[in-house]
């Protein structure tokens, strides 16, 4: 067991790292663009381009990668069955995405994302072909070579979409920066997982293959379709514009998803998985200690976020972003159940991933009316608050009481959040009011935030000295609950 936290734990360090990079260079590579080449128009272009690749994304191995990651054995007896699998699933897909494209591109209100659509899905069958070195890379919590790839990737990709904006290629800069980077992580991808790259084929391996992966690719549509769903809305109702500022908000509501969960998600899938094995007692204690964690790092950017909304946003990216303000304060909301809600979906994956498709089929089906009829009645801010009226009243009890089922105590899960949430209120008032006194310029935002987490670390603090002190017990007495939450804390 010492072995598995320690593993885990360098493979979150290298987690967090390849995740503060790429987020911090995502965020300064979006400024340039929307303050020197892009507007919310071009911006609700490449809105349309990402919603549609997400979604293909998440079904174009049909879930057979996370084979890779969960089953006993050795994986390269089957590996070459799983990369022939999603490479076929992906090139089929993208031959489908190619002929209707015109089609879809109608139906989102952007007839104008017809060729980027056509030339950023190009990644799904890259993603297809990758994701077999990939898995093999997550299953051996070999996040220093991971992190290495998406960073070169990150690097390269921005440089090719900013030299293509600047060059006047337009939206398109962005599938084509894209293209770019992705060839170029399947390329490091390849050579860190020697061997993996090797077609072949099982029958039985496949039928079994599909057995296990398509439960979990069918939720992942799911969940995307649930985060994506909106930004169809937005589209199809309100017209690429309104997109594009429905984006910019979306997008900065995800920082804390991007920075928090998916620097959990790299390890967090592997890490239960492992648990799941174990006693009972022990995959209950490893979810609550991550769930803590999670929960502690994502409210103080949430309540930032939501209380300086508009000023950071015309701060950071000027005067014609404003309108997104209202909708970020929804959406920041949303962003926190996120964090909370996929953490608990790589637990529930490990267990039990038909009802977990079931639940993010109930999501999905309660979200769709809501969102359109938020969106005739109060525009962009509905379709935000929409979003978080299901997420919060209809979707996170339904999570909560499939955690139970599985032995995780409710009590537990709630009493975690307490101090998390009591500081974040405190957080919010100083925040509020250090803006109203010191302005919306940089000094004055810096010094409101930093003065707003001074507020927060005392209430926060003694859940990590817990967190700290628990794992020096798993230590010590290894029949104590495991380190997971302890090792996504470094």
């Amino acid at each position: 067991m010492t072995d598995l936290n320690q593993r885990v734990a360098t493979a979150a360090r290298w987690s967090l790292i390849n995740t503060i990079v790429r987020r911090v260079g995502t965020f300064a590579s979006g400024v340039v663009l929307a303050r020197l080449f892009f507007g919310p128009y071009e911006w609700g272009l490449y809105a349309v381009g990402l919603l549609v690749l997400a979604m293909l994304l998440s079904l174009n191995e049909m879930g057979v990668s996370l084979a890779l990651v969960r089953w006993e054995g050795d994986i390269r007896r089957f590996a070459p069955t799983v990369l022939t699998l999603s490479t076929l699933s992906s090139t089929t897909l993208y031959v489908v995405l190619y002929v209707s494209a015109p089609t879809v591109a109608e139906l989102l209100g952007s007839p104008e994302a017809t060729t980027m659509l056509r030339v950023l899905c190009i990644s799904v069958i890259i993603d297809g072909i990758a994701c077999v070195p990939l898995g093999q890379l997550n299953r051996e919590f070999q996040q220093f070579k991971r992190t290495v790839v998406d960073i070169l990737n990150f690097v390269v990709g921005t440089a090719a979409t900013i030299a293509f904006a600047a060059a006047g290629v337009g939206a398109m800069s962005f599938a084509w920066g894209s293209l770019i980077g992705n060839v170029l992580a399947l390329i490091g991808f390849g050579l860190c997982a020697p061997g993996m790259l090797r077609y072949g084929w099982d029958t039985e391996q496949a039928k079994k293959l599909i057995r296990y992966g398509f439960p979990l690719a069918s939720a992942s549509l799911l969940t995307l379709g649930i985060v994506n769903v909106d930004s169809v809305v937005v589209g199809s109702v309100l017209g690429p514009a309104a997109l594009g500022i429905y984006a910019m908000a979306f997008n900065m509501s995800s920082w804390p998803v991007r920075m928090v969960s998916e620097t959990a998600r790299r390890v967090s899938f592997a890490g239960f998985s492992r648990l799941a094995d174990e006693s009972p007692e022990r995959f209950a204690a490893g979810f609550v200690r991550a769930f803590t964690l999670v929960i502690a790092a994502a409210v103080p950017i949430c309540v930032v976020l939501g209380v300086l909304a508009t000023p950071i946003i015309t701060f950071v990216y000027g005067d014609q972003w404003a309108a997104a303000g209202v909708a970020l304060q929804f959406l920041v909301a949303l962003g926190l159940l996120r964090v909370a809600v996929e953490l608990a979906y790589d637990c529930l994956a490990t267990r039990v991933r038909k009802t977990l498709m079931l639940m993010q089929a109930w999501w999905l089906v309660t979200l769709v009316p809501v969102l359109v009829i938020f969106a005739h009645l109060w525009g962009v801010p509905g379709v935000a608050a929409g979003h978080v009226v299901v997420a919060g009243l209809l979707v996170a009890p339904v999570f909560l009481a499939a955690l139970v089922r599985l032995g995780i105590p409710a009590s537990r899960i709630l009493a975690s959040c307490v101090r998390p949430v009591l500081g974040g209120v405190a957080m919010g008032v100083v925040a509020w009011a250090g803006h109203r006194w010191l302005g919306g310029g940089f000094l004055g935002l810096a010094a409101a935030g930093l003065a707003s987490l001074a507020a927060y670390v005392p209430f926060v603090l003694p859940v990590i000295n817990g967190l700290r002190s628990g794992a020096a017990g798993a230590d010590e007495a290894p029949a104590d609950e495991p380190k997971l939450a302890a090792a996504e804390t470094s």
